[in-house]
């Protein structure tokens, strides 16, 4: 099922910059079959629902992994029955 997906991830604990941190989320997005838009407090994603649900359990287990000791994650889903949910159509 194809979806669209607004993800924020926040390191917590990590210092004031989590630029690294962040860094490696967008990097691990682009191991997937995404298209990937970030802004300024997150990044919008769409793919396949079950890899994007993947991906985030994967930056769970990498950041932590790598010393992050606390994550929270903000996601939004959005799927369609009607028509494919794309990021191209939410443009204004």
């Amino acid at each position: 099922m194809k979806a669209t997906a607004d993800l924020q991830v926040v390191p917590i604990g990590v210092g004031v910059s989590v630029r690294k941190e962040i860094g490696r989320v967008i990097e691990l997005l682009s191991g997937y079959d995404f298209i990937v838009e970030t802004h300024a407090a997150g990044t919008n994603i769409e793919g396949e629902l079950s890899d994007i649900l993947a991906a985030v359990e994967r930056i769970h287990e990498t950041l932590h992994q790598n010393g992050s000791v606390r994550l929270l994650s903000y996601l939004k889903l959005e799927t369609r029955s009607d028509k494919v949910s794309t990021l191209a159509g939410k443009r204004l």
